[in-house]
C-alpha cells in the first residue's frame, strides 16, 4: 500500500492510470511535467480538461494545504471543469475524505481546496499562497483578469498551467505562445488526437471552411475573419530605419 501510494504522488501519469485512463503521449508528458508554468496549445476536443482536470486533483490529494483555482472565461465553464474534478475524485479509491463539497468547490481534510472562479476580473482578487492555478479556454480570457491572477503566485510561488485552441492573433495567450517567456509549450493538432477521425476532420474542413478547421483543429492563430489587414502585411509596413519628421515633437 505504501509503495502504491509513493508511485501515484510521484506520477501523475500513474495517477490517471489508477483512475482508469489511458494518456495520451502528449498528455503524459503534460502531466509528468515540472514546469512552473505550461502552456497546451490543443486542438478542440484533444483532452486538455482532462489533463487539467487530473493535475488539480492530484495537487489537492498530495499536497496537504494546498489551494488549486480553476479560472475560465466564464463561471460556467470553471464549473464544467470542475465537475470533471469532481467525477475524478468519486472514482478515487480510498480518496481523502471532503470536509465539504459544492458545485463549485472541493475542500478535503487534508487541508487541500479546489475553487472554481467566474471569468471576472473585479469578482476574483481576495485569494493568494495559490499553488496551482488552471486556465482553462485561456485565449478567450481577457488580459486584465489573466494580469489580475498573476500575482496569486507571488509568494507560494505556485504553477500556473495555461490551456486553449487558438482565438486569433491577440491577447495575453498568443503573446505568450509566440514570445520568449520561460514556458514550458505543448502543441497538438486534431490529427495527433487518436480519438478523432480523419473522417470526422475531412466532413469538419468542408463544414467549416479553412479560416475555421484551421483554428479549431489545426492550431493555427489566424487573423479575424473581418481583419482589413493581416497581421503579416501590418508588420511587413513597420520600419525601424525611419525618422520621424518631427522628432519629439507633437
Amino acid at each position: 500500500m505504501l509503495a502504491r501510494d509513493l508511485a501515484l504522488a510521484l506520477d501523475p501519469a500513474h495517477f490517471a492510470h489508477e483512475l482508469g485512463l489511458t494518456p495520451d503521449p502528449w498528455q503524459q508528458t503534460a502531466l509528468q511535467s515540472d514546469a512552473a508554468r505550461l502552456l497546451l496549445l490543443c486542438s478542440r476536443q484533444a483532452g486538455k480538461s482532462t489533463i487539467a482536470a487530473l493535475a488539480a486533483l492530484h495537487s489537492a490529494v498530495y499536497r496537504p494545504g494546498a489551494l488549486i483555482l480553476l479560472l475560465s472565461p466564464s463561471l460556467r465553464q470553471s464549473s464544467e471543469l470542475f465537475r470533471r474534478v469532481a467525477a475524478f475524485y468519486r472514482a478515487l479509491q480510498g480518496a481523502i475524505p471532503a470536509e465539504a463539497e459544492t458545485s463549485l468547490r472541493l475542500e478535503l481534510a487534508n487541508g487541500s481546496r479546489i475553487v472554481s472562479l467566474p471569468g471576472a476580473e473585479q469578482t476574483i482578487r481576495g485569494y493568494s499562497g495559490v499553488d496551482l492555478l488552471i486556465i482553462d479556454e485561456a485565449a478567450r480570457v481577457e488580459d486584465p483578469l489573466y494580469y489580475a491572477v498573476r500575482p496569486m503566485l507571488a509568494v507560494s510561488r505556485g504553477r500556473l498551467i495555461a490551456m486553449s485552441s487558438p482565438f486569433g492573433r491577440r491577447g495575453w495567450f498568443f503573446n505568450e505562445w509566440t514570445g520568449p517567456g520561460p514556458w514550458e509549450r505543448i502543441k497538438v493538432t486534431a490529427a495527433e488526437c487518436p480519438r478523432i477521425s480523419a473522417e470526422f476532420l475531412a466532413e469538419e474542413r468542408a463544414a467549416l471552411g479553412p479560416w475555421w478547421f484551421s483554428q479549431e483543429y489545426e492550431c493555427v492563430f489566424a487573423d479575424p475573419v473581418d481583419s482589413v489587414f493581416s497581421t503579416d502585411l501590418v508588420t511587413a509596413a513597420l520600419s525601424g530605419g525611419v525618422t520621424p519628421l518631427f522628432a519629439g515633437g507633437r
